[in-house]
């Protein structure tokens, strides 16, 4: 037996025997759907594959970040809690492995997001391991960076992880350390370098476009955070990821409306620029506070392009076998009743006016 088998058989002796991982996790509502766990359907028929996974504890998630649904102060019991202000129901693992693999052929991402816990890494090594053995469907690992170390991502990568995602979400250490808190006794210490370690350690071990970072519009960053960032990851191969800040009823943040659509669309549209097209800070006018004010006018055809064909503003998330899109997560940015910030589909003919008229494009070059 191990040290690391001895520490974890340990570890299980002093736990509950509740509905916890690595024998339960939650599932998102419309992996739910998808797999048949629940009955119910999409706003508008389309294809989905990506499954979204996380893991589950009776005494949650030990980071209190200030925008989340998990977090550790926020009211409530945790099983009650959502996240990203969707339902996530409890399935056991090996009935959920068992109903992947039985529609693996409509499958495009599978997806473990951990939570900081000491069980977390662990717990997630073994149902990799569950789900490795009977699907063949990339699998991605959201991470919690205060749980891992250059050795712990090494093993995620030699237990067959595709890709590696970090929650960066606040994109400037100013915000980081205002909005997350420090974690209890069980985790490793959140904090921004700690975040930047296990980013650069990822791009070693996994290679280039395995890793992605998770950004959130609407925490109070300026559109030029956001930009430089882009370009940063970028530079570097790595994928940007974006999030619209969703408010939580209850969290420290509940009360914080979040971006207008058109400043929203116009990030997205800055993102997608930056990522496919090479666009760098000096393409694009910031004012004084760092809102984005225009595009350069000599790019104003690649533009206007861009902003009909609608891929920049389908869903950000790891990619199919393929390079198709492969996590699609409805509703990660908005409601069910809401319009859609992000399409899990390519836009319509009549979703596209309506993003054009978002954008309000005519407003944008100098």
């Amino acid at each position: 037996m191990t040290t690391g088998t001895a520490m974890t058989l340990r570890s299980r002796n002093r736990r509950s025997s509740g509905q916890e991982s690595p024998e339960w996790v939650r599932i998102s509502a419309a992996s739910a759907i998808a797999l048949g766990f629940r009955s119910g359907r999409f706003g508008r028929d389309f294809d989905f594959g990506g499954i979204n996974l996380l893991l589950n504890y009776e005494d949650g998630c030990r980071s209190d970040c200030g925008y989340c649904g998990l977090a550790r102060t926020r009211p409530g019991d945790y099983e009650d809690k959502s996240f990203i202000r969707v339902e996530w129901p409890l399935v056991r693992t090996d009935d959920l492995v068992d109903r992947m693999a039985a529609v693996e052929d409509r499958l495009t991402r599978l997806c473990i997001s951990m939570v900081t816990s000491p069980y977390a890494f662990e717990d997630s090594l073994e149902i990799t391991s569950r789900i490795n053995a009977k699907v063949r469907t990339p699998l991605s690992i959201l991470v919690a960076p205060p749980t891992l170390n250059r050795r712990r991502l090494e093993r995620f990568y030699d237990a067959g992880v595709d890709m590696i995602g970090i929650g960066l979400d606040a994109v400037t250490e100013r915000l980081f350390r205002s909005i997350r808190t420090d974690v209890p006794a069980g985790g490793a210490g959140l904090s921004w370098k700690k975040y930047w370690n296990v980013v650069d350690d990822a791009r070693e071990i996994f290679g280039p476009w395995k890793v992605n970072c998770h950004t959130l519009v609407g925490l109070g960053e300026s559109d030029q955070d956001l930009v430089d960032l882009f370009v940063r990851l970028v530079d570097r191969q790595i994928f940007p990821y974006l999030f619209c800040f969703n408010p939580e009823p209850d969290s420290r943040m509940g009360l914080v409306p979040k971006s207008t659509i058109t400043r929203w669309r116009r990030i997205q549209l800055v993102k997608h620029l930056v990522e496919k097209e090479g666009f760098r800070g000096d393409d694009f006018r910031f004012s004084e506070e760092g809102s984005l004010t225009g595009v350069r006018a000599v790019h104003a055809d690649l533009v206007v392009e861009t902003a009909n064909q609608g891929l920049a503003f389908m869903t950000n998330g790891c990619p199919g076998e393929n390079g198709e899109p492969g996590c699609t997560r409805p509703y990660g940015s908005y409601r069910p009743t809401e319009q859609f910030r992000d399409f899990p589909f390519e836009p319509t003919t009549s979703d596209l006016v309506n993003i054009r008229a978002e954008l309000e494009v005519d407003r944008l070059f100098f």
